[in-house]
């Protein structure tokens, strides 16, 4: 009892594990002084996907997005890029897909991974190269039944839109589930496009190599 007299309320929950820290994320209040003294990268942290059943992992992202529209501070794009990456790389595929089947959770997922592309290129890499990627992510609600992205590099830089400006030079199309898997270095284009879970239109030269632009953070 004396052990924990100093601790704050704050510190419990940071050693909270599994199932009781989803518990407790989904009773906390955002505004509070509790969740104050909380950091979204020790939360991130202390979640370990495989202590969790099929759902958890949608209940954290869910608490998570709860928090952050009345405490920012919790908001996904908070959490370091290979923190995020772990987290991501450590659920299972039933999880992702448990992700993916909740339409907000699918959409900021998605959005967020697409946001940090720009800080991932590799400027050396990409520094002469000019061409727009659309990507089409399958089981949206976009036009024939797809989520749409378009990557476009130039001059050492990348910029997102949902919008379809310029001419692809190579089309992309992707379960979320596998491309949360192949940002995370947990499949490769060559086992996805020769297993049909990533079809290519286009330059298929450079959609192979399309990874090596980037510096996609490696789980911790």
């Amino acid at each position: 009892m004396a052990e924990n007299a100093g601790m704050t309320s704050a510190d419990r929950m940071a050693d909270l594990r599994g199932a009781a820290l989803l518990d407790a994320l989904e009773r906390l209040d955002p505004l509070g002084p509790e969740a104050h003294s909380l950091d979204v990268n020790a939360l991130a942290e202390a979640l370990d996907p495989g202590e969790l059943r099929k759902d958890d992992f949608s209940r954290f992202l869910k608490a998570l997005l709860t928090l952050a529209t009345r405490a920012p501070a919790f908001d996904l794009s908070k959490v370091e890029p290979a923190r995020f990456a772990s987290l991501v790389a450590s659920a299972s595929r039933a999880q992702l897909e448990s992700v993916v089947a909740d339409r907000q959770l699918r959409e900021r997922m998605l959005d967020e991974i697409f946001a940090r592309m720009g800080a991932h290129l590799r400027p050396d890499r990409a520094r002469d190269l000019q061409a727009v990627v659309h990507w089409r992510l399958s089981g949206g609600a976009g036009e024939g039944g797809y989520d749409r992205y378009e990557t476009a590099i130039s001059h050492g830089a990348c910029t997102v839109s949902r919008e379809m400006r310029s001419s692809a030079r190579v089309t992309i199309t992707i379960a979320p589930a596998d491309f949360f898997r192949l940002i995370t270095h947990q499949a490769t284009p060559a086992v996805l496009f020769v297993t049909g879970r990533i079809k290519v239109k286009g330059d298929l030269a450079f959609a192979a190599g399309l990874i090596g632009f980037f510096d996609l953070p490696h789980p911790v």
